[in-house]
């Protein structure tokens, strides 16, 4: 492992890896909860934090439902005008590509470790790597969904001409997926959440600050159920002191030597 990832010389690093090595050789349904700090190594700024979208360029509209539900054309009519424009943040995403801790999640399912994935990230960057069991919390940049019977769908076959686009199962409006502030998580997304921190004897987090709810709240229900919790993340969170094994490493580095580690028998 120390070849093939010279960054985990740390002793403390490897111990914890080795640790949760073990407790994942034991578990039967492992789920993560992965952040902005994941994206973020794909070149992705964050939201909060030093550097973050919100520090660089203020914090978005508080009302965005209540602007989308009050006139749903004018506010695509908005959103294409804003996408055509461009965005630092909107132009990174288009650029970033799965980094190794992405495609290491990935093997982790494949090789029956990782039971499923819930992320705050709407980058889509988990499905590209080859992730099949995951739930995107905050929505996908790339997917519509109706209001009604939410129904999701690839933005690139929405036809816009005719604003605001509608859900060709029940009529109802779509919306692009990403959940706006204000906005009530799509209650699929929520219950399918709430069951995975239900069912985990395992929970990782990666890369998140577990300070965004409902999200922060899954893998303190998994805990108290009694699931140990293992936290990967170059930096202390709110969730440090509750969590069984800590892996002071980032996502891209941890994971892969974890992924080496489970290979071995």
């Amino acid at each position: 492992m120390t070849a093939t990832h010279p960054a985990l010389a740390d002793p403390a690093v490897e111990h914890a890896l080795r640790q949760a090595a073990a407790l994942m050789r034991r578990s039967l349904h492992a789920v993560a909860l992965v952040g902005a700090g994941l994206s973020a190594e794909s070149g992705i700024p964050t939201y909060r934090g030093a550097g973050g979208v919100y520090e660089r360029f203020g914090e978005p509209t508080i009302d965005g439902w209540e602007l989308f539900t009050h006139d749903p054309a004018e506010w695509w009519r908005q959103a294409i005008a804003h996408e055509t424009a461009g965005s630092p943040f909107s132009e990174a995403i288009e650029r970033a590509a799965p980094n190794a801790g992405h495609y290491a999640m990935a093997d982790l399912e494949q090789m029956g470790r990782l039971a499923h994935v819930i992320t705050q990230n709407i980058d889509n960057l988990h499905a590209v790597a080859g992730s099949r069991r995951v739930t995107e919390i905050h929505g996908n940049r790339y997917k519509v969904r109706c209001i009604e019977c939410g129904a999701r769908e690839r933005l690139e076959t929405v036809n816009l001409d005719r604003l605001p686009p509608s859900c060709p199962v029940c009529g109802g409006l779509y919306k692009n997926d990403v959940v706006m502030f204000g906005e009530p998580i799509p209650r699929d997304a929520l219950e399918e959440c709430y069951r995975q921190a239900l069912a985990a004897d395992l929970f990782l987090t990666v890369g998140t600050s577990a300070v965004v709810y409902p999200a922060a709240d899954f893998p303190v229900l998994a805990k108290r159920r009694g699931a140990p919790l293992i936290e990967i993340n170059p930096e202390e969170t709110a969730l440090t002191e509750i969590s069984d094994v800590v892996i002071r490493a980032p996502a891209g580095v941890a994971l892969p030597a974890l992924v080496d580690l489970l290979l071995v028998p």
